[in-house]
């Protein structure tokens, strides 16, 4: 009895000085990557002041991709047929683990590092959606996971994605269709946010594409007879799409912006176009609810007698959860903690929240909000990469508490250091996860095991946009 009580103590010693060692190199990680905050702060500045669209970030992406080349990564360019598309792998054998990074800016959103709207350039990009702050957050783990296995010699392999127009563009879904990422083990993954969170959740699928009419330019006033206004076409779909709404599920949303609609008032516009997004829960009903929309725009082609074609720009899927994932990566949040405001960065956030509709306490930002189950009303091309392979995203609070994405606050705080306090928090919890996973595969083996039942036995992946090439010029 006293030996299996020596041999209890003696193990139980072993697991403390084990967890403490596990505990202490996470320290040094933090350590290095608070060393090089100014570093990564300067990358993602430049990123912020020099925005570029969809499928056209060909400055973004060759930083990146020099910075990953630089650190030792091995670079594949162009793949899944996108010039500013590519891939840096460091390492050998399993697992692979995978980190998504992506730069591009919203049309229209210029914004300066003022606590009020002022455009930088007006009309210009912004970073509205914070991705400058992704992509860099992200190229800093990769670095830091890749130093690890270097100095640990771990076997493994760490793969970031240099993943284009996420807006929109559903760059991912080209990437996840090309198969680049039939040998990964994991994703661990992060999104800009005005809180600290890591929630396993779904959000909604889409499909969405641009209709082009065409009809007989005229005098508008002179020979309105001999015209057949494109613009009529295009307002009678909008006409017929919004009285379509109430026959829709309550979740269904329907969005649009007419995108051409004529030159001068007094020509009836041969030419017109609007550009649809179509989203839900269910990919069937996403499917459903589109072919109703076609047919709206064939009925107002037919009314207006003109000539109506379309095309599918994007197509993304809901996103798979992974409690297993996203606990790991909770856990690790909770060791990084949240953000801490300088006395300036305090009367920044309070300015800006005198703008904001629902703000929340500026001191939330220091916290790491309690793990939940979520149910997203927003879309991303992260939901394909899901169903494919198991992922997790925390994200984190890179903008002033209440903010909310895809508005001139964000741009704001994103160039300032709320942006690149909130972008560091990430990249340590997407470092320590990662690292986690190749040093416990009892832990990916669970996290494998629920995506597999999640997905079901039956299912098959199958792009919603279809077997089109990636729409390059979508943003010009």
């Amino acid at each position: 009895m006293k030996l299996r009580i020596k041999n209890h103590l003696f193990l139980s010693l072993l697991f403390v000085i084990s967890i403490s060692y596990a505990q202490d190199g996470k320290q040094v990680i933090i350590n290095d990557l608070d060393s090089k905050y100014d570093h990564y702060s300067k990358i993602a500045m430049e990123l912020w002041e020099n925005p570029e669209l969809g499928y056209l970030e060909e400055n973004s992406s060759a930083l990146f991709q020099e910075e990953l080349k630089k650190t030792g990564f091995v670079i594949e360019k162009g793949v899944a047929g996108i010039p500013t598309a590519f891939t840096a792998t460091y390492g050998s054998g399993s697992p692979v683990i995978g980190i998504l990074g992506e730069f591009d800016a919203l049309p229209g959103m210029s914004q300066s590092t003022e606590p009020f709207k002022k455009a930088r350039v007006v009309g210009a990009p912004g970073q509205a959606c914070g991705h400058h702050l992704f992509g860099t957050g992200s190229l800093a783990a990769a670095i830091s996971i890749k130093d690890w296995l270097k100095s640990s010699g771990k076997s493994g392999t760490i793969r970031f994605y240099g993943t284009p127009a996420e807006e929109g563009g559903s760059g991912k879904v080209y990437m996840v269709r090309a198969g680049l990422f039939d040998d990964v083990d994991a994703v661990v993954s992060w999104h800009p946010g005005d809180e600290n969170t890591s929630n396993p959740g779904t959000n909604l699928a889409t499909i969405s594409g641009k209709f082009r009419f065409n009809g007989k330019s005229s005098h508008a006033a002179a020979a309105p007879e001999l015209g057949r206004s494109a613009l009529d076409g295009v307002e009678g779909m909008n006409d017929l799409v919004n009285m379509l709404r109430e026959h829709t599920t309550e979740s269904t949303r329907i969005h649009y912006v007419i995108t051409k609609g004529g030159d001068a008032p007094n020509i009836v516009p041969a030419e017109a176009e609007v550009y649809y997004v179509i989203r839900h829960s269910n990919r069937d009903e996403v499917k459903a609810v589109w072919d109703r929309v076609v047919k709206a725009a064939e009925g107002a082609a037919i009314g207006t007698e003109t000539e109506m074609t379309y095309e599918i720009i994007g197509g993304t899927y809901d996103r798979l959860p992974n409690e297993v994932l996203a606990s790991m990566m909770h856990k690790n949040m909770t060791l990084v903690g949240g953000l801490k405001y300088t006395p300036e960065e305090v009367n920044f956030a309070k300015e800006i929240q005198k703008t904001l509709g629902a703000p929340k306490p500026i001191e939330s930002a220091g916290d790491i909000q309690p793990m939940v189950f979520t149910y997203g009303k927003a879309s991303a091309d992260t939901g394909d990469v899901s169903w494919n392979v198991p992922m997790a995203a925390v994200r984190a609070a890179t903008w002033v508490p209440g903010t909310p994405p895809h508005s001139w606050q964000a741009v704001a705080a994103g160039g300032t250091g709320i942006g690149f306090k909130g972008m560091m928090v990430a990249a340590k919890t997407m470092a320590l996860s990662a690292i986690d996973l190749y040093n416990s595969p009892e832990v990916l083996d669970k996290a494998k095991a629920e995506f597999n039942e999640r997905r079901g036995p039956d299912f098959t992946y199958e792009a919603l946009l279809g077997d089109r090439k990636p729409a390059l010029d979508y943003r010009k």
